[in-house]
């Protein structure tokens, strides 16, 4: 279980880029909605919120509905398929992120911009969200289906512990943003990421990221190649369902009785032709 737990340090450690570079981004871009109003950068969050709200919700009421007429799933998929579906949407979000910046450092460019870090290049703050957006759909994926596998798949004893985990790889994720940070600042001599935005290649930088995220996703496959679920009961509607199916619908259920053990010390009930002491 571990193993499919840290896959999602990773996807945390680029998400957490919304909070930072994106913001950076966004102070340098045209943030006007009116000629006398202009948001804040740091709302540009809300797209990632609001992404996430509206995919939960069609998510149950409109995909679940339709995979369950192809799987016979009552989730519609299985919460691993979740996740990985998560963590691909992820990448695009951090794709989506390094052709925005390219657009708006050729845009800086053609201004003459690249030395005036304080500058409003001249290109609309809402080209961020897509990568905002994508990020969003993306913990809508992979956080629920997260959850539910850590919930499902720990052990009956461990399962307020492994509710913990899932806040654990949170906070591990955004540690790993920062050691990511001062990993690339030292290996690039502090070309990639600058003070100056204009300047800097954070292009680059969300490149990187995605190429290790590619690498997380084919992690995550082939850890879950053989990965060996843990056995739990069936829901008791699905499994009358399924002996409904076998039979072809024609065995009838036959009624329960009360019949008194051997011993007199107990009895027994019986439903269907199976036998339960109570």
């Amino acid at each position: 279980m571990l193993p499919l737990w840290a896959a999602s340090i990773t996807l945390i450690a680029a998400a957490s880029h919304n909070f930072t570079f994106a913001i950076q981004q966004a102070r340098t871009m045209d943030r006007h909605i009116t000629p006398s109003f202009q948001i804040p950068p740091a709302t540009m969050i809300i797209f990632t919120t609001l992404t996430m709200l509206v995919s939960l919700a069609l998510y149950d009421r409109v995909f679940v509905p339709l995979a369950r007429r192809y799987t016979g799933r009552r989730s519609g998929i299985t919460y691993f398929q979740r996740m990985g579906a998560g963590f691909a949407v992820s990448v695009l979000g951090v794709m989506a992120g390094a052709f925005v910046e390219t657009k708006r450092r050729r845009v800086a460019s053609e201004h003459g911009l690249l030395d005036s870090p304080t500058a409003v290049v001249p290109i609309s703050v809402f080209w961020l969200v897509p990568q905002y957006a994508l990020h969003g759909m993306s913990d809508a994926l992979s956080t629920v289906g997260h959850m539910e596998f850590l919930y499902d798949q720990s052990p009956e004893s461990m399962r307020s512990s492994a509710a913990a985990l899932f806040w654990v790889a949170g906070s591990l994720g955004n540690y790993l943003g920062t050691v990511l940070v001062t990993v690339v600042q030292s290996a690039s001599r502090g070309v990639w990421l600058q003070d100056n935005i204009n300047r800097g290649r954070l292009d680059y930088y969300y490149w990187l990221v995605t190429f290790l995220l590619v690498l997380n996703l084919v992690y995550y496959i082939v850890c879950f190649h053989f990965y060996t679920l843990k056995t739990f009961e069936v829901d008791a509607g699905d499994e009358v369902q399924r002996h409904h199916d076998d039979s072809g619908g024609e065995r009838q259920a036959e009624p329960c009785h009360s019949q008194a053990g051997a011993s007199g010390n107990g009895v027994r009930t019986v439903c269907d032709g199976e036998k339960h002491m109570i």
